[in-house]
């Protein structure tokens, strides 16, 4: 196995950063302003992967079409935009598992359902933006993840051929997404796991319970 592997690919939230902390403060404060009770954070935790619609679904109790469902998605946004990187970090374990990937000699990117504007300015308050070799995004794609358009866009950034990339998600559509895109793929167990989907029947063919339990996954591959 040693040498083949040229590129690690993650998902952004819930695998590479821990944006949960800020969804919570720009619900509860939507909430706030609506007059609405607070959600919990641990039901916005298991919420944040499914992006904003859901998390409007889960404050307000609507569906996407009903009545003043897209004006609240709309006014979250808002909020999520001047509260993008205040809480916000790396998982535990991600600084540690980035410096061995650079080290190694591979690239690494971010291939995410999350739209660019609010991506790269996540990266940039983090000085990640200038480490990464590709970023892609919604914006860039006719089809998003489980598609595996966004994953096979990432490897011709990076003149890598899918079966030469892992990626690494916290969802069961980023493991069919990098699946049907002919990777190696790593369920994240740390993310923002859906209680009622587990693990264990996304057909990953790896799993971490934490960041730095990569880092063993990919010294198989590079030797080192």
């Amino acid at each position: 196995m040693p040498n083949i592997l040229k590129a690690v690919l993650f998902d952004l939230d819930g695998t590479l950063l821990d944006t949960a902390p800020d969804f919570a403060v720009v619900v509860n404060r939507l909430c706030q302003q609506h007059g609405r009770a607070a959600i919990s954070y641990e039901a916005i935790r298991a919420t944040v992967s499914h992006g904003a619609r859901a998390l409007i679904t889960l404050a307000f109790q609507l569906q996407p079409g009903e009545d003043n469902f897209e004006p609240l998605r709309q006014q979250l946004l808002a909020l999520y935009a001047d509260h993008l990187a205040v809480n916000t970090a790396p998982f535990d374990g991600i600084p540690e598992l980035l410096g061995y990937i650079e080290h190694a000699g591979l690239d690494w990117g971010i291939v995410t359902n999350k739209p660019r504007i609010y991506t790269e300015a996540i990266l940039l308050a983090l000085d990640l933006d200038q480490r990464c070799s590709t970023v892609v995004c919604p914006d860039d794609v006719s089809q998003t993840k489980p598609h595996p358009e966004s994953l096979l866009l990432a490897c011709k950034h990076i003149a890598c051929q899918p079966r030469q990339a892992i990626y690494v998600g916290d969802h069961r559509r980023d493991i069919e997404a990098g699946n049907n895109a002919g990777m190696k793929t790593i369920a994240a167990a740390y993310g923002y796991i859906d209680p009622d989907d587990p693990i264990e029947n996304w057909q990953a063919d790896y799993s971490v319970a934490h960041a730095t339990d990569t880092i063993a996954i990919l010294q198989a591959y590079t030797g080192h």
